[in-house]
C-alpha cells in the first residue's frame, strides 16, 4: 500500500534563528540551505526579508543556492511586505510567498483593534496580491489554535478564494492538547468549502512540550505538511522537532504517512546546526542526542547486546549514528564489561569475568564513567589473579 506523502517545510532559517543568540550571517544561512536541500526537505523558509537588508540578501541568496527545494520568504498581511519577499525570491526555482495574519479573538481585538469581518478582508486581500508575483502562496492563521472553528473556517475559504495552495494552521503559544488540534485539521477538512485546492500545515511550537504529539495528530487528521525546524529550535521553548516527527512517521507504518527526508543524514544535520547556531543538543534529545543510543543500565545492556531491538526501536544508522553506545558505570553488569573488554583485546573467562567485575566496581564507584583507559588498568591491576586462575 502506498503511503502519503507529508512535506517537510523546514523554518531553521526563519523560526529558528529568531532564538535569542542564534543569529546567523548570510554565510552561514547558505551552508545550512546546502545541507537541508540535499536532506530533502520540501520547503526552506529562508527568512523575513523585509526585517532588515541581510535577511533581504540571505532569502535572495538562498533562492539563488537551492535546486529542489521550494524557497520560501515570509511577510505579514501587508503589501510592502509581499513586494519585497517577491523581489527577494527572484532566482528562486520554486518560490513561495508565505503571508497571513492573526486570527483569534485575542489578536484581532488586542493586536489590530479590529474586526472579524476586517481581518478576513486583510487576509484575502494579501493572499490575492501575493499571488500576482508567485504562483505558490501560502497563507498563516497565527495563533489559530485559539481561533474558533467557526470563524478559522471561513478565512481559510477566503484564502482558497484568493489563491492560496497551502493553509497553515498555527499552535503559535503551543496551547492546544494532541486531540483538541487533531479535531481542528479534521473540521476544516470537513468544513471548508474548496479545501482539497489546498494543503493543510502544521506548524506547532514546544510551550508545553506537545509540538511533535501535535504536529503527528495534525497529520492523522488530514494535514500533509509539517512545519519543523531541525533539533526543535525556535522561539521560546522551541518548534515541532524535524528529526522528531521524520521517524515517528516512519516507525509507525500502519499510519501510511512518510516523508521524502534523507534520515540518515539527520545526525550530521543537527550537529551542523548546533554549531552554527551555537545551541548545544541536550543529551537526552530524542533521535539526535547524545544519549539518544546510550545505555549504562546493566539490565538494558544486557538487552542490547544480545539483540539491539531490545531497547532500541530505531537502528542509531537510520539516522546517522555510528553505533549504540555501551556506557559502564557503577548500574553496569558483567555482561556490559565483558563486551567492553572484549573491544580492547581482552577474552575473559567467566572466573576471570568475576574478578575483574570485583575490582571495576570499585572503579566505578570512585568515577562517573569507566572508560577503555580504565578497563587496561583494571585488568593490569587483576594479573596476578588472574594468572593464578587461568
Amino acid at each position: 500500500m502506498s503511503k502519503d506523502k507529508v512535506q517537510i517545510f523546514d523554518t531553521t532559517l526563519r523560526d529558528g534563528e529568531q532564538v535569542p543568540g542564534c543569529k546567523l550571517d548570510t554565510k552561514q544561512k547558505l551552508v545550512i540551505a546546502r545541507q537541508l536541500d540535499q536532506l530533502g526537505v520540501d520547503v526552506i523558509e529562508a527568512g523575513f526579508p523585509v526585517s532588515s537588508p541581510g535577511d533581504f540578501q540571505s532569502v535572495n541568496e538562498i533562492a539563488k543556492l537551492v535546486k529542489n527545494a521550494t524557497v520560501c520568504g515570509l511577510t505579514r498581511a501587508v503589501r510592502k511586505d509581499i513586494e519585497v519577499a517577491a523581489e527577494a525570491l527572484q532566482g528562486a526555482v520554486r518560490p513561495r510567498i508565505h503571508t497571513g495574519i492573526g486570527t483569534s479573538e485575542s489578536h484581532i481585538k488586542y493586536k489590530f483593534n479590529s474586526t472579524q469581518d476586517k481581518i478576513l478582508e486583510r487576509a484575502y486581500e494579501a493572499v490575492a496580491y501575493a499571488k500576482t508575483f508567485v504562483e505558490d502562496v501560502e497563507f498563516y492563521a497565527e495563533d489559530a489554535g485559539r481561533t474558533d472553528n467557526e470563524f478559522l473556517a471561513r478565512i481559510c475559504e477566503a484564502a482558497i478564494k484568493a489563491g492560496a495552495t497551502v493553509l497553515n494552521i498555527p499552535d503559535t503559544t503551543g496551547y492546544c492538547l494532541p486531540e483538541e488540534y487533531g479535531a481542528k485539521m479534521k473540521y476544516l477538512k470537513e468544513n471548508v468549502k474548496g479545501i482539497e485546492k489546498a494543503i493543510l500545515s502544521c506548524h506547532c511550537h514546544n510551550d508545553l512540550g506537545l509540538a511533535t504529539a501535535n504536529s503527528i495528530a495534525g497529520v492523522i487528521n488530514g494535514a500533509r505538511q509539517i512545519e519543523c525546524t531541525i533539533n526543535g529550535i525556535g522561539e521560546r521553548a522551541g518548534n515541532t522537532s524535524l528529526e522528531e516527527v521524520v521517524m515517528i512517521m516512519r516507525q509507525h507504518p500502519y499510519l501510511n504517512l512518510d516523508t521524502g527526508i534523507k534520515s540518515e543524514m539527520l545526525f550530521e544535520t543537527s550537529q551542523m546546526v548546533s554549531s552554527k547556531m551555537g545551541m548545544p543538543v541536550q543529551p537526552n534529545k530524542a533521535i539526535v542526542g547524545s544519549n539518544a543510543f546510550a545505555h549504562s543500565s546493566g539490565i538494558h545492556q544486557d538487552g542490547v547486546i544480545k539483540k539491539r531491538e531490545t531497547y532500541e526501536i530505531i537502528d542509531p544508522a537510520e539516522v546517522g549514528v555510528t553505533e549504540s553506545s555501551i556506557v559502564l558505570t557503577a548500574r553496569s553488569g558483567r555482561a556490559a564489561l565483558a563486551w567492553r573488554a572484549k573491544k580492547v583485546g581482552y577474552e575473559l573467562t567467566k572466573i576471570q569475568l568475576d574478578e575483574v567485575y570485583e575490582e571495576f566496581l570499585q572503579y566505578a564507584d570512585r568515577k562517573k564513567e569507566i572508560v577503555d583507559e580504565d578497563i587496561h588498568q583494571i585488568i593490569d591491576g587483576c594479573k596476578v589473579k588472574l594468572e593464578s586462575l587461568a
